[in-house]
Parts: C-alpha cells; structure tokens; sequence
C-alpha cells in the first residue's frame, strides 16, 4: 500500500540474522468466510490488532507488512525489523484472541515499501525454498490459512521475484496438501479503472505457468493518480468488473460465479494519498459492499484500519485518519455486513437514509425530511438520532429523536430570516449499540425574492471579503489583488494533488437556459457547472479574461457552480461571476 512509505523509516530495516521459530502445535486453521471483509491493520504503528478489532466490530484483519530486513536476505520480519520475527512473541496473543473471537488474520507480504525497496522476500531471496519456508512458518506459528502478497512498485516489473515467489506458492501449496492444511493465496495489485495494468497481469499469467493457484486477486482502487475525476464506488465496481473479465482469460475453464469468487477490492478511506481529487466516502463503501454482495466477490478490504475516522479534515494520505468528516468506524460499519459463512453470531445493524436528501428554502421558511431506519442484520436496537453542521440562523429538530431500527422520525430544518443564502450540508446521524451511520442533508437557502427556484449566486465577487457560501479546498481564499473590479477576488490556489477547485451549489429554475460568466487570469483558469448540467470552459493568460458557458438546468434546477485551476500550475484569480 502506498501510505506506508512516510512511516516505515529506515530504522527499522537493521540487518541482523534470524531464525524461524519452532512452530507450535496446533490443528489445521479454519479456512475464511466464503465472502470476507478484512481491512489492513497496520502492523508498524503501535495499536494492538485485537483491541482494535474489538473496538471496531471486525472480525478479521489482514496485517501489514511481512518482508526482509535488508536487501540480500531470506529472512522475514514484521515490518523488517529483527527486533520483530516470526514468533509467537510477536503479535501471537492478539492473534490468538481474535481466532478465540471466532475471526482470524491475513499475514501480508510486502508492501510500496518493500516492493520499492527490494526487501520483499521474493525478490530479497533468490532461494524458493527458502521462500516457502517464510510463508510456512508465517502458517503454523499463527495457525493461519490464507497469506497475502501485496505486489506493486518495483516488485512488478522484477520478473525473477516473480518467478520465485509463485514457485513458492506451488511449493507452499503442495505442502498443505500433503499435512492436511487449507491454505489460501491471495495476490494483492493495483488498478486501473477498468481492471489491471499489463503488469499486474502479467504476475498472473506467470502462476498460473508455474502452477500456483491464486485464489484471491485483491485490486487497490486508489492512488490512480491519472489525472482524471474520479467516483471512487463507481470506478471500484468498474475495476472489478474488469478484473473479472480478464481472470475469464486467464482461467476459461471456471465458471462466472468462480471468477467473481476470485476478486478482491480493497478501498481506501477518505482522501487518498492522490489527494481530493481521490476521495472514497462511507457512502460509496456501503455501495461497493452491496454491489459485491450482489457479485460475490470473494472479499473486500480498505486501507487501513487506524484510517477509519474523521480526526484530520482535508488531510490526504495519512495512515491515521481519514481526512473526512466522519465518526470512528464508519467504514468498517458499511462493510462488515460482508462477511458471510464464518459460523459466528450474526452481529445488529441498521441502516439510516433521508427521503427527500435535499431541500430548497426561503429565509423565513422551513423544511422537512424523513429519517428512515431499517434492520441489516441481527435483530432491532434503539437508535439515538442527532443532526448537526447547521448554519448560525437556522435549527434543527428531530421527533422523535430515538427510534427503534425500523422506525423513521422527521427532521425539521428552520431557516432564520438573516441566514445568508447558499447550500449548507446538513449530517443525521444515528448511534447504537452496533456503532453509527450517517446520512446527508443537503440544505439550499434562497432569498425571500427567489422566485421558487430561480435563485442566483452569491457574493460572486467576493466583496464580502470571505469565501461564504463558496467552499473551496485547501489553500484557496480571498483576495484584495489582483482584482477585477471592486475591492477583492478570489485566489485559487493548486498544488501537485488538488486543483485548489471552490464551488458554489445554487437551485435555478428547473429546464431553464443560463449563462455563466466569470473573469480569470493564470494558467488553466476553469470554470463550469456540474451537478444538475455540465458545461465548462478554460482558458491561460497573465492578463484578465472573461469567460461563458451556456448551459441548461435539469429538473430540479440546482447545479454546482466552480472554479479551479490545474495540478502543479500556478495560481488562478476570479472575479465577478454570474448566472443569468
């Protein structure tokens, strides 16, 4: 995984020998659920994998990383650090509790890290059996039965590292069979948008001529860093459903049922390491999960565990939080209900939708919503509601404001007769004792003189002096020069993961012809609406310029207004915008 890069310091890859520990005796491990969640526990930071499984509801983690200490070598540590080997010292009781809990871990090889670094034991190791012998110790120390391989960076185009570690594999697996062990293999790759690159492939093709079964192709769908918008749910389900395509090449022989039953799809909390232009919502995890359901997939997964909470807004990329607004375990929430076929008690959950999602009001009126609650699994729990994220003017009410899943309650949005007009996101959300779900509301305030619906934009000149109602990423703000008229404009400014983009949402009048205008200078200047029409123009100068685009509204009216500039270009100025 690429977040790991910033965190695994050259410290801990000390060179020293090590020998494998006597394995301890236990029976054979339980194969894994048919259909398993199992996000990454980082095993470098300092958090106990079983508390943490504990606290977020996961039955099973995958845990990252096993690799080489130095270059050269055939001996695997967690995290390459020799004070770390493969024994029941290291991570053995928490491992153990949670197969105690009825969950079990995934032990992973590699990672950006080692791959980047030629400490991943394949390609460290020239000896397969010495290779073999890594991930059968890895088996019996931890009564395991599934190990995966996290392949990417240089471990991709080092053909000879492929060709051991997939001999290894056939070698591993010919030694389960002969001890009576079920065990699992499972290639982690990254992706495009529409299934594996050559190279990802090409590890593939190179198993199946060695004879390794793989039975578990794990895609990251992240970090594309292709330049291009990105829904991430819809670009996760078209990857796989690529992937898919391309394993029924490898394999012609299986059926489509088996092929999907070989797909993985990991995820990634938040703001990638891309940055926002890559942002995996809770929303688009629960939708990757029922779609996967739906597919049967063989198992999802996100990076990482110690990711899955809201602790750093607008952070990309960081291996503790999510850079999102959320509560604590959202995403292992949305995608617990995955696992299938474990034989452990079916754990309570809920769902929690809104209906209508958005409102368009006048000052001086109000709004209501419908909060709906339903049972996913176990059985019915109370449901402690709350909203917040409310302007200063406007209230918000919930009655009732507890229900049993299953029930529903009405959110009131009151809207003051001074709140400043714009779209204002408004979250509900509910706690159990099964954890929180959210859902969001999206508040659009007018102007008494609206027309019911054929609002405008605001400050779109910005000589408020602030940003409101315009959000705008990181680094973007107001401007007393250059102007293009009046006494301030807005600076956007890029870096090498954001466009700097600030947006305003305004409800028009539905089926309706408008034109935008807007001045800017600087290189890669856009602007455009998106949303409920879609329509951009762009243009580079060092001198100020006036842009149009004509577009035409949908039934609801409501469109995305914006502005931004380019990657790693300089910053855009933009003044004295209107619809009309």
């Amino acid at each position: 995984m690429r977040s790991v890069r910033a965190l695994l310091s050259t410290a801990l890859l000390g060179a020293g020998l090590a020998v494998f520990a006597a394995p301890t005796a236990h029976a054979a491990g339980t194969a894994l659920p048919a259909h398993v969640f199992s996000p990454y526990f980082e095993a470098y930071s300092s958090d106990d994998p079983a508390t943490l499984a504990s606290a977020s509801g996961n039955k099973y983690l995958s845990m990252a990383f096993l690799q080489a200490a130095t270059k050269g070598s055939c001996t695997a540590y967690w995290n390459g650090s020799t004070s770390q080997p493969i024994s029941s010292a290291t991570f053995g009781s928490s491992i153990s509790s949670i197969q105690a809990g009825g969950g079990d871990v995934v032990p992973s090889f590699g990672g950006y890290t080692a791959d980047n670094g030629g400490t991943e034991i394949a390609d460290s190791c020239t000896n397969v059996n010495s290779i073999a012998a890594a991930y059968e110790s890895v088996i019996t120390t931890y009564n395991v039965t599934r190990i995966d391989l996290d392949t990417e960076d240089n471990s991709l185009t080092n053909t000879a590292g492929i060709d051991r570690r997939n001999k290894a594999i056939a070698q591993v697996e010919s030694w389960a069979a002969a001890n009576g062990r079920t065990v699992q293999f499972s290639y982690t790759l990254p992706t495009t948008t529409s299934g594996l690159a050559s190279s990802g492939l090409a590890v593939l093709k190179n198993a199946v001529t060695n004879n390794a079964r793989v039975d578990v192709v794990n895609i990251m769908t992240f970090d594309y860093y292709d330049g291009a918008t990105h829904e991430m749910g819809t670009d996760a389900e078209n990857a796989a459903t690529g992937l898919e395509g391309q394993l029924a090449s490898l394999y012609p022989s299986k059926t489509a049922a088996q092929l999907w039953n070989m797909v993985g799809i990991t995820m990634m909390p938040g703001i990638d390491d891309y940055g926002a232009a890559e942002t995996t919502t809770v929303a688009d995890a629960a939708n990757v999960e029922s779609w996967a359901t739906g597919k049967g997939v063989a198992e999802l997964s996100f990076w990482a565990l110690e990711r899955d909470n809201g602790g750093c807004p607008g952070t990309g990329g960081s291996d503790t939080c999510s850079g999102i607004s959320q509560n604590t375990w959202d995403f292992s929430h949305a995608m617990e209900p995955f696992t299938s076929g474990g034989g452990g008690q079916t754990q309570n959950d809920f769902s929690l939708s809104l209906s209508p999602a958005s409102a368009s009001v006048a000052q001086g009126a109000s709004a209501t919503a419908t909060v709906s609650t339903a049972v996913t699994s176990g059985s019915a729990q109370s449901v402690a509601l709350s909203a917040s994220g409310a302007p200063s003017g406007v209230s918000l009410a919930l009655s009732p404001a507890s229900v049993t899943a299953g029930g529903s309650s009405t959110l009131t949005a009151t809207v003051g007769s001074s709140v400043a007009a714009g779209t204002y996101p408004i979250t509900v959300t509910g706690t159990a004792a099964s954890g929180s779900h959210s859902a969001t509301y999206s508040l659009t305030v007018t102007g008494t003189g609206g027309g019911g619906g054929g609002g405008s934009l605001v400050n779109g000149g910005f000589e408020t002096g602030s940003l409101s109602p315009w959000t705008c990423q990181s680094g973007s703000s107001v401007v007393s020069t250059p102007v293009h008229s009046g006494s301030h404009a807005l600076a956007v400014v890029p870096s090498s993961s954001a466009t700097g983009e600030c947006d305003q949402t305004v409800t028009l009048q539905p089926n309706h012809a408008y034109t935008l205008t807007g001045w800017v200078q600087g290189p890669y200047a856009y602007i455009g609406v998106s949303g409920g029409a879609t329509a951009s123009i762009w243009s580079s100068g060092t001198s100020w310029n006036q842009l149009t685009v004509h577009f035409t509204t949908g039934s609801s009216g409501t469109v995305t207004v914006y502005v931004h500039g380019w990657y790693g270009q300089g910053n855009v100025y933009a003044d004295d915008f209107s619809v009309a």
